[in-house]
């Protein structure tokens, strides 16, 4: 068995820090780099590509509606075209940064509102993997069932060790209590449901299957590092291989 374990990374702005990237760059195999417009900025972005590179982890560009205020988690209605050039935009603006320190961007993931949108919604879909077929044949991180698994370009699924889960399998809004876990055993056990045994438990007690190559710590949680290790370790204890997907 193989999975990958990844972050969202980079996410402070100028004087303001957000999670420890350096200590979760040691555990974590792929970095979800935010571009600048929920958070990040060219200083941040480089630090953490230089970082990545250095420990041998792989690059992804983390791109979002345009929200710095909101932290990307709005809710935006963004015309097709302008959101297609504002992906085009920070995929290339990171990828750029990466390789000017050795590395590369390997993969995509949408953030926040915009993850949650291109789910369901055809048209900011399209718009995103538009932006990523103009630039290249990059992989985009996102949830089982998701309408951009059928827009021609290559999709890896992705399950959430620090989220709950509703019997449908989607995510528990982040309104409610409880949606975001921070105990490293119940983080770890679930990460071990899904890379091992292919099923999550939902908020009501019932299991959800899911088939998941990468499982997402969010570097924004409180005590991330602590999950982050938890899940690295617990995966490792019970026979799964931690490696990137891309």
């Amino acid at each position: 068995m193989r999975i990958d374990l990844n972050a969202d990374l980079g996410e402070g702005f100028g004087a303001w820090k957000l999670g420890d990237d350096d200590a979760l760059l040691e555990i974590v195999t792929s970095a979800n780099v935010a571009c600048g417009f929920h958070a990040g900025d060219p200083l941040t972005i480089r630090r953490v590509c230089e970082a990545a590179v250095a420990r041998g982890v792989t690059i992804g560009a983390q791109v979002s509606y345009r929200d710095l205020a909101g932290f990307g988690r709005r809710e935006m209605d963004v015309p097709a075209e302008e959101l297609r050039a504002e992906v085009l935009y920070q995929l290339a603006a990171v990828d750029g940064i990466a390789r000017a320190v050795g590395g590369r961007v390997a993969y995509v993931k949408p953030h926040g509102a915009l993850y949650n949108r291109v789910v369901w919604d055809p048209v900011q879909a399209r718009a995103v993997a538009d932006a990523v077929a103009d630039y290249g044949p990059l992989p985009v991180l996102t949830v089982p069932g998701s309408v951009l698994q059928g827009m021609g370009i290559p999709t890896v699924t992705e399950y959430f060790a620090d989220r709950a889960y509703t019997p449908e399998g989607t995510l528990v809004s982040r309104r409610e209590p409880g949606s975001v876990l921070h105990d490293p055993v119940e983080v770890a056990a679930r990460a071990i449901q899904m890379a091992r045994d292919g099923v999550v438990t939902a908020v009501d007690g019932s299991r959800v299957e899911v088939q998941a190559r990468s499982i997402c710590v969010h570097g924004d949680t409180p005590g991330a590092v602590r999950l982050a290790r938890a899940v690295h370790d617990s995966l490792v204890g019970v026979g799964v291989t931690v490696e990137a997907f891309a």
